[in-house]
């Protein structure tokens, strides 16, 4: 390029910047923050090699240790949910490795699809949108499979409101193949519903901070068992960034291979301290509460929910659109006029369903005004329930 041709480059044309309005933000992630945790990422900037901040990520570390209900190393990583699917394939496995990847939503299917990326065997079971893996179908599909390495499963759906029971499938895995590597993305799970990592025997399990720990996207925190820290060193797929053996190795002196999210572990720091003031025990009951009331009052109108509600999670409901209405301009409607954001669905099922998220900071006072408001827009398009 020549210099006359870089002085042809025009300064861009952009919409003016203005305040984010108010709104009740009601998507499965990213979720509202609290005053505390906005504050907090207003600190003045500090050496993340410093003292200060390894005093952070010890913190940190050992907080999430018990969330994630394990004795295992908790490592964070500047990433979002899908980094953690990634660095999981990446450590875990080699070259040509079967697997088995049990898929209920979009999620599930992006683990099985970066899995086939990194040159794995992936044996798909795969059941429908708003069901959860069956324990007693999955034992019988893996009955008839050739040895596999490893499996690979959401607990939480977030495309469908679907959430596993991890401990009884973990049991079915465990009962066909003692020593396969089992790994859980628990992105809208954890930290909001129970997951007790070592007790179920879950060799990984991953998350993300936009979720339920009421902190902005960009911290991925992932455990790996003694098992999977052991596989890990024999693995030959390559991995430079989400490598845990560099991870760990700076984690011993409370740092990072690289250079993290600073701001956001102020954040992280201060939910995590908001999170043990509340009690776990109780985060989980509000959560639930949160997931009954949602349902119920869908239920009311005479929506039809699309999990099955044996396994309808208490993070993020998802509903199906009544016949007749524009998904699309029925959230338009509710984010422009009344501030209330929800989600659409997601591949097949966009345009058919939408999603109320009810994970993280929130209180009862958000969720009815979510239900109020999407009761009238309804009313409004000729919905009578």
């Amino acid at each position: 390029m020549t210099t006359q041709e870089r002085k042809a480059i025009d300064i861009p044309q952009v919409e003016a910047r203005t305040p984010i309005p108010r709104q009740n933000l009601r998507v499965p992630g990213p979720t509202p923050l609290p005053p505390e945790i906005m504050a907090a990422q207003a600190q003045a900037m500090v050496n993340h090699r410093g003292p200060e901040f390894a005093a952070i990520v010890k913190r940190v570390t050992l907080r999430l240790g018990y969330f994630f209900q394990t004795t295992s190393p908790v490592m964070t990583f500047p990433a979002s949910g899908t980094g953690g699917q990634e660095s999981t394939i990446a450590n875990l496995f080699s070259p040509g490795d079967h697997v088995v990847a049990i898929i209920i939503g979009n999620f599930g299917n992006r683990l099985a699809k970066i899995a086939s990326i990194y040159g794995l065997q992936v044996t798909r079971l795969e059941f429908p949108w708003g069901e959860a893996a069956e324990p007693a179908a999955v034992e019988e599909r893996l009955q008839g499979l050739p040895p596999f390495k490893g499996v690979l499963m959401t607990h939480n759906e977030t495309s469908t409101g679907v959430t596993n029971d991890i401990e009884a499938l973990t049991t079915v895995i465990r009962r066909h193949s003692p020593d396969t590597l089992i790994a859980v993305d628990a992105v809208s799970s954890l930290g909001s519903v129970p997951l007790e990592m070592d007790a179920w025997d879950v060799d990984v399990v991953f998350t993300g901070s936009q979720k339920g720990w009421m902190t902005p996207p960009g911290v991925m925190m992932i455990a790996a068992s003694p098992r999977a820290r052991a596989a890990s060193k024999e693995a030959k797929l390559p991995r430079f960034y989400f490598d845990w053996g560099l991870a760990l190795k700076k984690l011993e002196v409370w740092q990072h291979p690289s250079t993290p999210a600073v701001s956001l572990f102020y954040a992280l720091d201060v939910a995590l301290e908001m999170m043990l003031a509340e009690g776990r025990e109780a985060i989980f009951e509000r959560h639930a509460q949160a997931g009954t009331y949602v349902r119920g009052r869908a239920k009311a109108m005479g929506l039809q929910l699309l999990a099955d509600h044996k396994y309808a999670s208490n993070t993020v409901t998802a509903v199906k659109t009544p016949e007749g209405i524009d998904t699309k301009a029925l959230l338009k409607k509710l984010r422009e006029q009344d501030g209330v954001v929800l989600a659409g669905g997601q591949d097949h099922m966009e345009g058919k369903i939408f999603r109320v998220g009810h994970l993280g900071f929130f209180c009862e006072a958000d969720l009815v005004e979510t239900m109020d408001k999407l009761e009238a827009r309804l009313h409004e398009f000729g919905y009578r329930g």
